[in-house]
Parts: C-alpha cells; sequence; structure tokens
C-alpha cells in the first residue's frame, strides 16, 4: 500500500528521526510513504480566521495531490496533522473557504475536501493492525513507557477524530503491541505549554514539571510523543523526576530490530 506523505518542516530539521524511523519502519510492515512534491511549511498552528484563507493553500495543495494520485495522505508530526485535517474538514464542509480557496489555486478541479487525512498511528491501528505488529517485533522492549499524547492529536475532538480526547488509548496499546508496558498517568493528555514556552518561559516549565511528576509517580520508565513540539518542551523540564522522552516511531523502529540500520 501506498501513501501519500507529508513530512512538514521540522522533521527536516530538528525532528529528523520521527522522519526517517517512520520510513523505514514503513517498509518493515509493507507499505510505502510516498513524500508529495514541493510541499510547503502547514504553518504550524490552525488558522483561526474564517478570511486567513492564504494560510491554508500550503495544506490544500498537499491534500490535492493526495487526491489526484488517488492515495491517503499520512502524516506524523502532531501539529502537521491538525492543521491538515481541520483544514481538510474546512475544504469539505464550509463553502465561504472552499470557494474563496479554490479561487487562488491553479487546479484541473477545485478540491473539496475529497482526501482522507490519516496519522502514522492510525494506519499502524487501522490498516497494518496491532496485532500485526506484535507479530513483526523482535525485540520486545520490556519497559514501562508513558505515553504523551498533548493536545493537537486529540482536540477538537468531532473533527481530528483521532481517539477520545479524554481518555485515549492508541499510544496505549501501541506500546503493548512493541512490547512495552503502558503507564497510565493524569497528565497524559494536557498541553505541555508549548506555545508559550518562549514567551511563558515559567508558566511553560511548571506545566512540563507537572507532566514529568505525574508520569514518574505513576512507575513511567520514559515518554513517548508524536509532537516535535512537545519534545522540545518535555526536554527542558527542571523537574527531579524528569525522564528520557523519545519519537514514538525510534521505539517502533527498536522494536522492530531496525534502530541500528537507520
Amino acid at each position: 500500500m501506498v501513501y501519500s506523505y507529508y513530512p512538514g518542516c521540522t522533521l527536516k530539521t530538528k525532528a529528523k528521526d520521527l522522519d526517517r524511523y517512520a520510513k523505514e519502519c514503513a517498509k518493515a510492515l509493507g507499505f510505502e510513504l510516498e513524500e508529495i512534491e514541493n510541499w510547503q511549511c502547514c504553518g504550524g498552528v490552525y488558522p483561526l480566521g474564517t478570511d486567513e484563507i492564504a494560510s491554508k493553500l500550503s495544506s490544500v495543495r498537499a491534500l490535492n495531490e493526495a487526491k489526484v494520485k488517488g492515495q491517503d495522505l499520512v502524516t506524523v508530526c502532531s501539529a502537521c496533522h491538525h492543521v491538515i485535517k481541520r483544514t481538510n474538514d474546512d475544504m469539505k464542509n464550509v463553502e465561504d473557504i472552499r470557494t474563496r480557496a479554490n479561487n487562488y489555486m491553479e487546479l484541473e478541479e477545485p478540491y473539496a475536501g475529497e482526501t482522507t487525512v490519516l496519522h502514522y498511528l492510525e494506519v499502524l491501528r487501522d490498516r497494518v493492525g496491532f496485532d500485526v505488529l506484535k507479530e513483526k517485533v523482535v525485540k520486545p522492549l520490556g519497559r514501562k513507557i508513558g505515553a504523551y499524547y498533548g493536545c493537537l492529536l486529540l482536540r477538537p475532538s468531532k473533527i481530528v477524530q483521532f481517539d477520545n480526547p479524554e481518555n485515549p488509548t492508541i499510544i496505549e496499546d501501541f506500546i503493548k503491541a512493541i512490547g512495552g508496558e503502558p503507564v497510565i498517568y493524569p497528565y497524559r493528555n494536557e498541553c505541555c505549554g508549548g506555545y508559550v514556552s518562549l514567551k511563558e518561559k515559567e508558566m511553560a516549565g511548571k506545566m512540563v514539571d507537572r507532566i514529568m511528576d505525574s508520569a514518574a509517580g505513576m512507575g513511567a520508565e520514559e515518554l513517548i510523543t508524536a509532537c516535535p513540539l512537545c519534545m522540545y518542551n518535555l526536554n527542558k523540564s527542571e523537574s527531579a523526576n524528569k525522564l528520557p522522552v523519545y519519537y514514538f516511531t525510534e521505539l517502533l523502529a527498536e522494536a522492530l530490530g531496525l534502530k541500528e540500520e537507520v
């Protein structure tokens, strides 16, 4: 199975591990990520203003390219997934945005939200299957791992439709499939303060430390995330209970025996 793939800016710079492990693991699991040509930054933040058409166009271009190829569009970065999924919903359901966005584009036919947008974790769960993934594991991790969802993967739930925003399970099920022991802790789906980490350093620091203390207090030995901004912020924690943080794709590569090869 071949999917159109939108990597996003950070996966080409500060989050290369998130990208390269995703690609190598895809091959081992029997699917291919075909990178969108000439993709542009998604913007990193979903533009809330309904008149912010120009800032939605890069997402629309990527979505339309996947449509032309007849492929679903896969993302790995939480922020890119959030922005592209919400933009796709606009193009499908908001006539004014759809009309004005298409007026900017030189497309053979208007784009109207036809592309299915999937996060890499959804591909593992819904297309590959966690049972199949478990069979592919050659090095079960055997560690206590806390999933850190953050904000962007889960909300707004009616549009993103990734998992239950209050009681998500997809990353915990992923951890089980790769041979780890998932640790449930109260702050796994709370904001880390990433978007205010430069302006409000003290407040963001306290938010991150609460996450670390919560996870460590429940027995976690490490955390995993899909968000480069969360990774950056979590690594700045000064908590006495600071835990190592990894991208979920890195642990997937480890479990599949690919980490040394990548």
